[in-house]
């Protein structure tokens, strides 16, 4: 399902929020339902749409949408006389309309196309400029300090394409996905790789697995090849001919008893056969093998052999955390777990007529109140995450900044701030948001702060709002900031405020439940 989300949004020019979608999607909850799909879009602010419409309705539909067919959520996209969908179990099929409007239950996802230009195949081209350019470089040497003739280029193409293809292959068995290989792999029923290079072979527990093999036997190769061209491309050739029988028992699995193709390991058998075949068409398979020969090679396993099995030591101990993490995240966003933890203000008599600085829809489901006080770091990170919440969601979230400080302290050299900003906000409102931000946001400091904020006077009404909001955090023990209220509950210090963005949508179904109850 995942996947199939993924490709919807980068036909749709989302590519650079896929990663993020991953995030959320997996550790939402109501994973994998599709409430989960669209309330993942909602947060990363994807105009998405879930409705049931009328079978006629099919040619006024998005030219691509996700849908319910025959019970499985399915990729559509749209052509003049056949539909494509994409499918989880069977890949891509091409269906009449008729066909399609036969098993679709007229449920569909339809999201807002990007409108700005995506970058991803630029990304594609500077990733493989990234990781291709150094190769090039090296080959680039080995040719000036080597001699190379058609065998040993042959042996020298062959070798990169495995050891890509030997990549790959490490890639899907580690769980990292990669979606022109995916669309290769899943091209018919009968192939998957992931089946075959995933299957339980009885050596899962041991360091080094059937998958392991072509890496580390292309790896070798190449940099041995690298620094002995021709002698080492003999020896190769010859250790690809001893290979055969492991080939054929790999086919035989994959034909006869996992029943599945694996495309990448067809690939790697075919490149060690195709060096076997050269090696023995030539006429250097008649010659015998030195320890010079073959030292570049067995240097190269000796090297490559523990380097290997630590680094993939790492790499599942880096996915296994990070699946941890996942769960703790899904078990975290549980609404029910928020408010259990949530508890009521103390008093919250006299909070409403506190009058602080706002900003967003006041008639949002989401009342956001922080109290803050301009001289408590911690205050800055929270006023920017509460900001950065109404920016991102102005129609849901109603953010009020209040004030936590003693307005007869004249010692603190910050309560001029906040009689400022207070000030500002009352005489010129549409500046409040710059003053604000230059103090928390971009912490100019306080002597540049004072310099470029100067107000003539402050009136006695702005004291007297100090001194109420001053009061009633005293009234409720609130001695420290800051303090985060969410419709009248404590805002539970075990979140961030900025993952109140997991629950936006449950607040205001709960928001509504309660208003139809009134």
């Amino acid at each position: 399902m995942l996947k199939l989300v993924q490709k919807f949004l980068q036909i749709n020019r989302y590519s650079e929020i896929k990663n993020e979608f991953k995030d959320l999607f997996l550790s939402h909850p109501n994973y994998p339902s599709l409430f989960a799909i669209t309330d993942s879009l909602d947060l990363l602010s994807v105009e998405n749409a879930a409705v049931r419409v009328s079978k006629e309705q099919i040619v006024d539909l998005p030219s691509n949408f996700l849908a319910y067919f025959k019970e499985e959520l399915i990729l559509v996209e749209k052509a003049k006389n056949f539909v494509r969908i994409n499918t989880i179990k069977k890949g891509s099929q091409k269906l009449s309309y008729e066909k399609f409007l036969l098993d679709w239950n007229g449920v569909i996802v339809a999201i807002e196309p990007n409108n700005v230009v995506a970058r991803e195949n630029l990304k594609v081209e500077f990733s493989w400029l990234k990781y291709g350019l150094p190769l090039l470089l090296i080959v680039g040497l080995s040719f000036y300090y080597n001699t190379y003739n058609v065998f040993s280029l042959v042996f020298l193409t062959t070798t990169i394409l495995g050891f890509v293809v030997s990549i790959f292959i490490i890639q899907e068995k580690l769980g990292f996905k990669n979606s022109i290989i995916s669309h290769i792999c899943n091209l018919t029923s009968t192939s998957s790789c992931s089946d075959v290079i995933n299957n339980k072979d009885g050596n899962e527990n041991k360091w080094i697995s059937f998958p392991d093999l072509p890496l580390i036997f292309f790896s070798a190769s190449l940099i041995s090849i690298l620094i002995q061209p021709l002698d080492s491309a003999i020896f190769i050739g010859f250790l690809s001919l001893l290979a055969i029988p492991i080939i054929v028992s790999s086919i035989w699995i994959q034909k006869f008893e996992i029943q599945k193709w694996c495309v990448m390991c067809l690939m790697v058998s075919f490149l060690i056969f195709v060096q076997s075949i050269v090696w023995f068409a030539s006429d250097l398979f008649t010659l015998s093998f030195s320890f010079e020969n073959i030292f570049p090679f067995l240097f190269s396993v000796v090297l490559l052999v523990p380097i290997w099995m630590v680094l993939k030591s790492m790499i599942k101990s880096v996915l296994g955390t990070e699946n941890s993490l996942k769960e703790m995240k899904k078990f975290k966003r549980n609404y029910s777990l928020l408010n259990f933890l949530s508890k009521k203000v103390p008093y919250p008599k006299g909070f409403e007529d506190l009058r602080g600085l706002n900003f967003g829809n006041r008639n949002a489901a989401v009342k956001l109140s922080v109290i803050i006080s301009p001289s408590c770091e911690h205050c800055h990170n929270t006023f920017h995450e509460a900001f950065d919440l109404v920016l991102r969601f102005p129609d849901k979230i109603f953010l009020s900044v209040l004030f936590n400080i003693n307005p007869e302290n004249a010692d603190n050299p910050y309560k001029v701030v906040v009689e400022r900003l207070l000030t500002i906000n009352r005489s010129t409102p549409g500046k409040t948001v710059e003053a604000i931000s230059d103090w928390h946001i971009k912490k100019i400091g306080l002597k540049k702060w004072l310099k470029k904020w100067h107000v003539d006077n402050v009136s006695i009404m702005i004291n007297q709002e100090i001194q109420k909001q001053y009061e009633w955090c005293s009234k409720n023990n609130f001695n420290y900031t800051p303090v985060k209220i969410v419709n009248e509950r404590l805002f539970p210090n075990e979140y961030e405020l900025s993952e109140l963005k997991y629950f936006l949508n449950d607040f205001v179904e709960e928001v509504q439940i309660l208003e139809k109850t009134a």
